[in-house]
């Protein structure tokens, strides 16, 4: 790998990373699903979110993602669509009784064991949650417009797009081992409840506010 390629691997690696801090619905989803049991069941969540942004990742490769980006109407169903789930998961939060966190409580302190199905809905969340969401789209076309240019070859872009895929899941899977820590977990799970209402709370915000935004520009 020359200099030039290693300079544009490093600012797009950087990038990428940076935005990864900065916490989204994604992140919430995940330090709410850490939180519920157990550690394996929680990565389908990270799983899902990854792929998702793989799937972006690819549309941008193959130009797909320019021509969707054009899709006025595409791009308002898509967040639409995307600000209705985050509203949906936040009103099942919100409405959850105290008395339903008591398996959260007894999860921290047994083994909670890996459910196949569980890790199957918690992959679809994920999934969802990041397919749903058109920033994701915009982010990787822009970083991949701007610093990828046509002279790069499709061999350097793709193994540009594989490692933002698995720092997206390890990032992710990072956080729920983090949380899966006994001390960690057992601070976290006696405020549980109280963090899943405003964990619910912050994302019927950014649910609403995306719909809003729609609306007001018709």
């Amino acid at each position: 790998m020359d200099i030039s390629l290693l300079s544009i691997f490093i600012s797009v690696a950087l990038a990428h990373f940076l935005a990864l801090l900065s916490p989204g619905p994604d992140f919430v989803l995940v330090v709410k699903s850490a939180l519920k049991g157990n550690q394996k069941n929680a990565i389908g969540v990270a799983l899902g979110i990854a792929i998702a942004n793989a799937v972006y990742i690819g549309l941008c490769l193959i130009g797909v993602g320019a021509i969707l980006s054009t899709s006025v109407g595409l791009m308002i169903a898509l967040k639409v669509i995307g600000g209705l789930f985050l509203m949906y998961i936040a009103f099942h939060a919100l409405k959850a009784p105290k008395s339903a966190y008591n398996n959260v409580v007894i999860a921290a302190h047994s083994s909670v064991a890996f459910s196949f199905t569980c890790f199957c809905k918690e992959f679809a969340t994920g999934f969802l949650s990041g397919i749903l969401n058109p920033k994701n789209l915009l982010f990787y076309l822009s970083l991949f417009t701007v610093a990828l240019t046509p002279e790069v070859s499709i061999t350097f872009k793709v193994i540009l797009g594989v490692w933002m895929t698995l720092i997206v899941f390890i990032w992710d899977v990072a956080i729920i081992y983090m949380l899966s820590k006994q001390r960690v977990r057992e601070k976290f799970v006696k405020a549980s409840y109280f963090i899943d209402k405003v964990t619910g709370a912050v994302l019927g915000v950014i649910g609403f506010n995306i719909v809003k935004s729609v609306w007001s520009k018709q």
